[in-house]
């Protein structure tokens, strides 16, 4: 039996996908809700607590007390200023060693890992080290495909999300004939896919592609089956990530959600090593 699981929950889907996994198999698990990012209905009925954003000791606290052994971190969490975040001793003393006012998301989430397992013992472990099903293989995922002027588009998107990740700024881009009409920022993709709805036009596509210096156990780009629905009222023709480096998040309810709205979702084998 593998050791207990420490969740630590933010926004999106994968932290109910990963609550409900946990029941089915039989593990044991803690819940650490992030309070103002967590759905309370995602997590309910499970072991946990909520806790701030700056509540770093706190958490570890509870996973020790719970007897966690494995660290999974799942979910989306915007980030607040050092003031927003109120954080307690531990969190202070992890930001400002880490000088993370100075790091981009994907960095300071690399300085988070080495803090849980170096100095406080636990191992962190992927989403897809849990759920294997959850990584994307290559192929596509429903009934349509990218024609060739898509691929070029895609092939754009690839270079242009690599370029973004190495700045540590986002994972995902828009590309419509040619051109990059949009770059994710910390607002995240739903916030892209928005202000591409809001610009109008149609075609294009969302490409979401890992940081070249993330460390892939935390924070793999993730689709599921709202995002096929903002791409499709983004006016978007499909999706496309690489295959082993995203998450998705209930196959066959994306695959559905595509077909229903004629786009394409694609898993392209990386360009570069993984």
């Amino acid at each position: 039996m593998p050791p207990k699981l420490g969740i630590v929950a933010g926004g999106g889907a994968l932290p109910a996908i990963l609550v409900q996994h946990c029941r089915r198999s039989g593990r044991e698990f803690a819940v650490a809700a992030i309070a103002d990012h967590c759905d309370p209905k995602a997590v309910e009925g499970a072991a946990q607590r909520r806790f701030r954003l700056g509540r770093l000791g706190g958490m570890i606290r509870y996973f020790r007390e719970a007897g966690v052994g494995e660290v999974v971190i799942a979910g989306g969490v915007s980030r607040p200023s050092l003031l927003e975040m109120r954080p307690d001793f531990r969190a202070l003393r992890f930001y400002l060693g880490a000088r993370g006012w100075r790091l981009g998301d994907g960095r300071l989430l690399n300085a988070l890992i080495g803090l849980l397992e170096q100095q406080e013992g636990f191992a962190v472990v992927g989403a897809e080290a849990v759920m294997p099903d959850l990584l994307a293989r290559a192929g596509p995922l429903g009934k349509a495909v990218p024609g060739a002027a898509a691929l070029q588009d895609i092939a754009l998107g690839r270079r242009d999300a690599l370029a973004l990740g190495a700045s540590d700024r986002g994972q995902g881009v828009v590309v419509r004939d040619g051109a990059v009409i949009g770059r994710e920022d910390r607002e995240g993709t739903d916030a892209l896919l928005r202000r591409c709805a809001q610009a109008g036009g149609r075609g294009g596509v969302l490409v979401k592609i890992a940081k070249p210096l993330q460390d892939r156990r935390v924070d793999l780009p993730a689709i599921g089956p709202g995002t096929v629905k903002a791409a499709a009222e983004a006016g978007l023709k499909g999706i496309a990530v690489e295959s082993g480096g995203a998450l998705i998040l209930d196959r066959a309810a994306v695959a559905e959600a595509a077909d229903r709205v004629g786009l394409f979702v694609v898993a392209l084998a990386p360009e570069r090593p993984a």
